[in-house]
C-alpha cells in the first residue's frame, strides 16, 4: 500500500538551514507577536512622554513639573494611537511583516491622534504647564521610537519565521490532492505557529488505496508521536468521503479541525445564529431593527452635534470665503436618495459655478472648469462636505453609510448595475467603507461604480457599532491622503 504524503512541509521562503537538533523555539507563538507589539507601543509612547515633559521641565525650570499630566496625556494619546491600528488589524503578525505600510501608516495615524488630542487640549485650556516644546519633541522623538520599532519586529518575525523559532503545535495536513493551493496552506500554517510533520493525500474514488487503510495508516503514524492536531483542507462536493474520514479519525484522541476549501468556505465565512439545535447562515442580511436603528441614531445625533460645534467657527470662515471668492449661494443643495429609496436634499458648501441638479448632471473632472478658486482648496480638502452634518442631524442622512448619488445618477446605476438598489436599505452616510478603501469621488467608468456597490454592500452585510467606528477612525487617515479628491 502507498499514500503519497511529503514530510516536513514548508514554504520555499522560510527554508531553514538549522540543524533540528540545534533549533530552540523561543517561548512565544507567532500570534502572540502582535500583543506584545501593542505591550511596547503603549510602554514607548508612555516613556517618551513623560520623558520628554520631564527632561524638558528639569533643563528649562530645574524641576520635574506635573508627572501626572505629562503620564496621563501620554496615556490617552497611547490608546488612541493603538485602539486605531488594532481595529485597522495592523497589530497583525502577517501585517507586521510589511514595513512599507506600517511606517506610512502609523506615520498618518501618529499624526492624527497626536494633533487630534493636543488641539481639544489646548482648545479646552486643560493644557497646563505642558510647553509647546515638550509637545514638539515628543511628537517627534515619539513617531521616530514607533518607527524603529517596526524595524525590530519585522526582524523578530523574519528570524522567527527563518529559523522556526516561534512555539507552535505540531500538526498533520490532509487534503484531498497535491495542488499549487497546498504551498500556499502550508506557508500559512507555518506563519501562524504549526509545525506540519507530514502531509497526507486523500485517495480518489478511483485509488486502489481503500478510505480504511488510509484512515488506518494516518492513526497509525499519530500514534505515539509527537503529534498534537490534525487539520483538514477538504471539499463540502465530497462529504461523504470526508465523513468517513472524520469517523475513522475520532480513535485519535486529538483535536481535529476544518480549513474549508470550495463552496463551504464562502459559507461559513457569512455571519451566522443558533436556531434550537440547528446552525442558521445569513446569506443576506435584512434592514437593521429597530434596536440597531436606535443605537445608530443616538451616535448620528450626539457625534453630529460634536462635529456642528467643532467645525462651526471653520464653516464660518469658509462661508465668508466662497461669497468673497465668487457669486452665488453659500450652500448647494441637490437632490439624493436616501433610506428606501427616498428623495432629500443633500447640503453641501458651494464649490462649482454651476447648482445642477437636474436629469442631465456632469460629474466632477481633474482641472474642471466649473471649480471656483475656493471650491478647488474645499473638495481637495473635503470641507466642503461639512454641512452634510445638518443631514445627519436631520435624519437623512448617517454619519457612516452608503455615499448617496445624484438622482440622476442612481437612475442610471439602478439599470445597469446589479444589486444596487440594496444600497436604499441602510441610511446614506457622510463617509462609507468604500471611501476609506479608496473608491471615493466620481465614478467614470461602470467598473468603478461596480467596486463602490461591492464595498457598500459588504458594509450592509456585516454593520456593527464597532464597524462604524472603524470607518470614522479610518476616515480621518483617508482624508489625509486626499485620494480622489478633485
Amino acid at each position: 500500500m502507498s499514500v503519497a504524503r511529503y514530510d516536513n512541509v514548508e514554504p520555499p521562503e522560510v527554508v531553514s538551514l538549522v540543524p533540528n537538533e540545534l533549533r530552540r523555539s523561543w517561548p512565544i507563538s507567532y500570534s502572540s507577536v502582535g500583543s506584545l507589539a501593542v505591550a511596547w507601543d503603549v510602554t514607548a509612547i508612555l516613556c517618551c512622554g513623560l520623558g520628554c515633559g520631564l527632561a524638558y521641565n528639569y533643563l528649562a525650570f530645574g524641576s520635574v513639573g506635573q508627572r501626572l499630566l505629562y503620564l496621563s496625556t501620554s496615556f490617552v494619546l497611547a490608546v488612541g494611537f493603538v485602539c486605531i491600528l488594532k481595529l485597522r488589524d495592523l497589530y497583525n503578525p502577517s501585517e507586521l511583516l510589511n514595513l512599507r505600510i506600517q511606517l506610512r501608516d502609523i506615520t498618518t495615524t501618529w499624526i492624527s491622534v497626536f494633533l487630534f488630542l493636543f488641539g481639544v487640549v489646548f482648545t479646552l485650556k486643560i493644557a497646563g504647564n505642558y510647553s509647546r516644546v515638550a509637545i514638539f519633541s515628543f511628537g517627534i522623538s515619539g513617531l521616530l521610537l514607533l518607527a524603529v520599532q517596526r524595524f525590530i519586529y519585522r526582524a523578530i518575525l523574519v528570524r522567527g519565521l527563518r529559523d522556526e523559532k516561534f512555539a507552535g503545535r505540531k500538526a498533520i495536513l490532509i487534503t484531498e490532492k497535491l495542488a499549487e493551493n497546498d504551498n500556499w496552506l502550508s506557508s500559512n500554517l507555518l506563519k501562524y505557529g504549526f509545525k506540519l510533520r507530514r502531509h497526507f493525500i486523500l485517495p480518489s474514488n478511483e485509488s486502489s488505496v481503500t478510505h480504511e487503510q488510509f484512515v488506518s495508516e494516518v492513526v497509525n503514524y499519530v500514534r505515539g508521536s509527537d503529534i498534537e492536531e490534525v487539520i483538514l483542507n477538504l471539499d463540502l462536493m465530497r462529504w461523504p468521503d470526508f465523513d468517513k474520514t472524520v469517523s475513522g479519525l475520532r480513535a485519535l484522541p486529538l483535536p481535529i479541525n476544518l480549513i474549508p476549501a470550495g463552496i463551504l468556505s464562502d459559507i461559513v465565512s457569512r455571519p451566522s445564529r443558533v436556531i434550537g439545535q440547528s446552525v442558521c447562515v445569513e446569506l443576506q442580511r435584512g434592514a437593521l431593527n429597530s434596536f440597531e436603528r436606535g443605537i445608530k441614531r443616538a451616535v448620528d445625533i450626539l457625534m453630529s452635534l460634536f462635529g456642528i460645534a467643532l467645525f462651526l467657527p471653520l464653516m464660518t470662515v469658509v462661508a465668508l470665503a466662497i461669497t468673497l471668492d465668487s457669486s452665488g449661494p453659500i450652500f448647494f443643495r441637490q437632490q439624493r436618495c436616501g433610506f428606501n429609496g427616498r428623495r432629500f436634499h443633500i447640503l453641501k458648501f458651494r464649490t462649482m459655478a454651476v447648482l445642477e441638479d437636474g436629469p442631465q448632471i456632469v460629474q466632477a473632472t481633474p482641472a474642471d472648469q466649473r471649480v471656483t478658486q475656493v471650491g478647488r482648496w474645499l473638495r481637495k480638502s473635503s470641507i466642503d462636505e461639512l454641512p452634510q452634518l445638518f443631514n445627519v442631524l436631520s435624519g437623512t442622512m448617517s454619519l457612516v453609510g452608503p455615499r448617496p448619488h445624484a438622482v440622476a445618477h442612481d437612475s442610471l446605476f439602478d439599470k445597469v448595475v446589479g444589486n444596487y438598489a440594496f444600497r436604499h436599505h441602510v441610511k446614506p452616510g457622510l463617509t462609507g467603507w468604500a471611501q476609506v478603501n479608496g473608491h471615493r469621488g466620481p465614478t467614470p467608468t461602470l467598473n468603478d461604480i461596480r467596486k463602490r456597490v461591492q464595498f457598500d454592500l459588504y458594509y450592509i452585510d456585516n454593520w456593527s457599532l464597532r464597524f462604524d467606528f472603524t470607518i470614522m477612525l479610518r476616515t480621518v487617515i483617508e482624508l489625509l491622503r486626499a485620494r480622489n479628491a478633485y
